[in-house]
Order: C-alpha cells, then sequence, then structure tokens
C-alpha cells in the first residue's frame, strides 16, 4: 500500500513545482544572456574582445581603447542594467496590481504614477528651470509616489473603501486630472514642452549610474514588500469575506501591497519615463505558465518584463541605425495589439 507522498495528485503537485522552478531558472538564463548580448549590440557592434576590455581592463593611452571603455562603461553597461531593473519592477507591479484589484486589464498606471511623474517633471523645468535629468528625476519619483498615495487615500474613504472598483476610479480620475494639469504647463513652457515630448517615449538610455543605483534601492524595496504579501495575495483573490474568514488583515495587507506597486512603478517610471502596456502584457503571459498562484506568477511577470524591455532596447538599436527607436514605443507597439487580442479572445483573467 503506497504511502500518501506517492498519491496522483502529490506526483503532480511535484511535477508542477520542478516545472516550475526550471521555467523561473531558464527565464532568468535567458535575461542574462540578453544582458550580455545587449553589451555587445548599438550604432558600433563590438567584439567579445573588445566588450571584455571596456568592461574590465584598466584605461590605457590608446584612443580607440578609450572610445570603446567609453562606450560599454557610460553607454552599454548602464542601459542594460536599467533595462532589467525597470523591466523587473514593472513585471511585477504589473502582476500586483491585477492581483490586488482583481482586475485583469490593470496596468500601473491605474494608479497615477505615468501622469504623477509626467506633471512633477514639468512643472519642475517650467517652475524651477531645471533641464538636467539627474535633477528632476527626483521630481518624477516624488510626483508618481505622491500620485499613488492619494489614489489610495481616495479609495479608502466612503462607502466603497477598500472596493477595487474604487480604486480604479480613483486612480483614473486623478490620471484624468494630472494629464490635464500636466499639458497646460508644458504648453506654456516650450523647455517644458520639449523635455516631456522625450521623456514621455520611454526609453533607458541617456540614464546614468548616479541615478540607477537610488532608483534600484527602491525597487528592491518594493520587491521585498512584494514577495513578502504574495501568499496572502493568494487569500485575497478567493474574495474580501473568505480571505478576512481566515484571519486576513485585509486593510493592512492592500496598504502594503499598494506601497510595493507605488515603489516599483515609481522607481521605474522616473528612471524611464512611462512605458505602456508591459506590466499588463507579462502579467497575462506569466499566468498560462505558473496559474493562478501568485506567489509563482508574480516573479515570473518580472523575469519576463525584464527580458521583454531588454529586447525591445535592442531591437530599437537595431531597426533605423544609426539611429535608434525608444524602448518605451516598441512595447507600446507590442502591447496594443497584444491587449486587442487578448479582448478578442475573451481571455482576460486573474485566476
Amino acid at each position: 500500500m503506497g504511502t500518501t507522498t506517492d498519491s496522483p495528485a502529490a506526483r503532480h503537485q511535484a511535477s508542477e513545482l520542478r516545472r516550475r522552478r526550471v521555467g523561473l531558472g531558464v527565464l532568468g538564463a535567458a535575461v542574462l544572456v540578453t544582458a550580455v548580448l545587449s553589451l555587445f549590440v548599438g550604432a558600433r557592434a563590438l567584439t567579445p574582445g573588445e566588450v571584455w576590455h571596456g568592461l574590465f581592463d584598466p584605461p590605457v593611452a590608446d584612443q580607440e581603447l578609450t572610445g570603446i571603455r567609453l562606450i560599454v562603461q557610460t553607454v552599454r553597461l548602464p542601459r542594460t542594467v536599467l533595462a532589467v531593473v525597470a523591466g523587473l519592477a514593472l513585471g511585477v507591479g504589473g502582476a500586483l496590481i491585477q492581483g490586488y484589484t482583481r482586475n485583469p486589464i490593470a496596468d500601473t498606471g491605474l494608479l497615477g504614477v505615468n501622469t504623477g511623474a509626467s506633471f512633477a517633471v514639468v512643472s519642475a523645468i517650467s517652475l524651477l528651470g531645471l533641464t538636467d535629468p539627474f535633477q528632476y528625476v527626483w521630481f518624477a519619483f516624488l510626483g508618481a509616489a505622491v500620485a499613488g498615495v492619494v489614489v489610495f487615500g481616495l479609495s479608502s474613504i466612503g462607502r466603497g473603501a477598500g472596493n477595487p472598483l474604487t480604486l480604479a476610479l480613483a486612480g483614473q480620475g486623478v490620471t484624468v486630472f494630472l494629464a490635464a494639469m500636466t499639458t497646460a504647463v508644458a504648453l506654456s513652457d516650450k523647455a517644458a514642452l520639449n523635455a516631456l515630448r522625450f521623456w514621455n517615449a520611454g526609453s533607458v538610455a541617456g540614464v546614468g549610474f548616479g541615478v540607477i543605483w537610488p532608483m534600484t534601492l527602491f525597487v528592491v524595496l518594493g520587491l521585498g514588500l512584494a514577495l513578502a504579501t504574495l501568499p496572502t495575495l493568494n487569500l485575497l483573490n478567493l474574495g474580501d469575506d473568505v480571505a478576512r474568514g481566515l484571519g486576513v488583515n485585509i486593510a493592512l495587507m492592500r496598504t502594503v501591497g499598494i506601497a510595493a506597486i507605488t515603489l516599483l512603478a515609481g522607481a521605474a517610471t522616473a528612471a524611464c519615463g512611462p512605458i505602456a502596456f508591459l506590466g499588463l502584457m507579462v502579467a497575462h503571459l506569466a499566468r498560462p505558465l505558473t496559474g493562478p498562484d501568485h506567489r509563482w506568477s508574480v516573479p515570473f511577470a518580472g523575469l519576463l518584463g525584464a527580458l521583454v524591455l531588454l529586447l525591445c532596447d535592442i531591437v530599437g538599436r537595431l531597426v533605423v541605425r544609426p539611429g535608434e527607436l525608444e524602448a518605451g514605443l516598441l512595447v507600446a507597439l507590442l502591447g496594443a495589439p497584444f491587449f486587442a487580442a487578448m479582448v478578442w479572445r475573451g481571455r482576460f483573467r486573474t485566476t
């Protein structure tokens, strides 16, 4: 007579666990390989030896090797790191916001972080005269964070407090208001309008490690909060009454979850500008691979986000050489038909 561990259900569970672990490992390896490839691709193709020199060899007097070193260390390495960090943040944020709102078409922009960051950028340029991205990127993060807090605060008061629909409506209202204010400020200041046009395209280029490392700290904090809430998120998706009956503090968990989403989306948006559809798209790509268990779908979505953003950045450097297309534009070109296809096939599911 076999033990319970030999039952078909136990064997199926063990097989699923192995499949998910292998899938996560394959995705991680794909991100690593793509990140390495990113160092070779650009207006000037580099050989493995040149990339190795640019990364590890000490400075030399040779002018050509010095140029290669500058290309690798100040252009390609920062944008590669930023693509990984921002893609990971937006992927995790997209999966989280869909889980917490139980809304399959929710994206991180639902919390108003994109428009909050945009409004802060144009305000900083117009009112304070800031022109350096290193200066106004901090205002972008502050604007994203404040917008997220305001949306969550509005959704937590009144008769519909804590309801996912209330959160969506509050987010839409704040988004429309901030978008109108952003347009008004930008149209009254030419410098703000020019900066906003470039920043709104969504790009991982032109940002140095002086911005990337501090933003990475916010992303790490957001990831820590997100991972800590994943088991509870599974319970919340059973319904508030069931979760409450199982001892879940719903208000606290939603607060922590929204804080994680705001940190992740705010940091990525501040550094790269708004990148539409990425979180929405990878959350739906991850779910067929993992099922409804957020303990797996959220990490899968994060790695898929990093991979997609890296690939879009690489393709953007190749299609119009020696120029390039911003990664955010290519993500939107992928995301819009993906969204339409999902609507057409009726496959929007969160569980």
